[in-house]
């Protein structure tokens, strides 16, 4: 394993045991209301504080971008960090929640790390040496025809003018694939397209710190990425389509077809 993805999955490892030492007690969790519909608890800060203070005692001169606001400059090497993707889940007991660890040298994703402490499912890759599942390697769907596919999505809480472009995607997939699913982890959400439970995944309005990771698992794991266009801006838009490449081009063409006209907010 690379140096420097071991640190991650170091760090991944130590906050997942701060968030799951802390789910018996979700009912007592102080939390705060960031934006609509968007939560940050307790547990979320220090589960930060400790990949940080891993990360800058092995790496002290890497620049780190954080959900929750650890935010140091740095050259070359940037580490983008969410320390509880789906948090609202983890306040209601529902057990979909994860870390998030990417790694960019030179702007280009090199390491990632999506941890799902609950079940004790540790996602990694690194450019070129493939993606795995505990040590597992995986590998995206081959499936070629949407009737066969299942597909994840996610509702565009942070920006809710997308609703009229997100519903007739929605009902367009609804009516051609074999079901959609939307459990509230954009991070495990591309995990599994990287590991094959899902076929397909669309959603927009995400941060760079909810998709970093995931898009690595993909790429390494034989899938596709992309914006709602069809090119390569997707840490900047929050707008991602990913799946296997036999699936991909048509799955993309009916997400494109329904938000040609849609406006980012980044």
């Amino acid at each position: 394993m690379h140096p420097i993805l071991n640190i991650a999955v170091r760090a991944a490892r130590q906050a997942g045991s701060i968030i799951e030492q802390n789910a018996h007690r979700v009912d007592r969790i102080r939390y705060q209301l960031k934006g609509t519909h968007d939560f940050v608890t307790e547990v979320d800060r220090h589960a930060e504080e400790e990949i940080v203070d891993i990360i800058t005692k092995a790496y002290p001169d890497h620049s780190i971008t954080a959900e929750e606001g650890s935010n140091i400059s740095g050259k070359e090497f940037e580490w983008i960090i969410d320390p509880l993707d789906g948090t609202t889940n983890y306040l209601h007991g529902f057990p979909q929640y994860c870390v998030s660890i990417a790694v960019k040298k030179n702007n280009q994703l090199e390491h990632a790390v999506v941890y799902d402490p609950k079940n004790q499912e540790l996602y990694t890759a690194t450019r070129g040496n493939g993606a795995h599942l505990n040590d597992k390697r995986i590998r995206t769907s081959n499936i070629e025809n949407l009737e066969d596919a299942l597909v994840g999505t996610g509702f565009p809480f942070r920006t809710p003018e997308h609703l009229k472009y997100w519903i007739p995607v929605f009902e367009e997939l609804a009516r051609k694939t074999s079901g959609i699913r939307r459990p509230g982890s954009a991070a495990l959400d591309l995990a599994y397209v990287a590991s094959g439970r899902y076929d397909a995944f669309w959603e927009s309005g995400l941060k760079p710190w909810d998709i970093a990771a995931g898009i690595l698992l993909i790429q390494e794991s034989g899938g596709l990425v992309s914006d709602f266009e069809g090119g390569s801006d997707y840490l900047k838009t929050g707008a991602v389509i990913a799946s296997g490449t036999r699936l991909f081009d048509n799955f993309r063409q009916i997400v494109q077809r329904h938000t040609k006209d849609m406006k980012y907010v980044e």
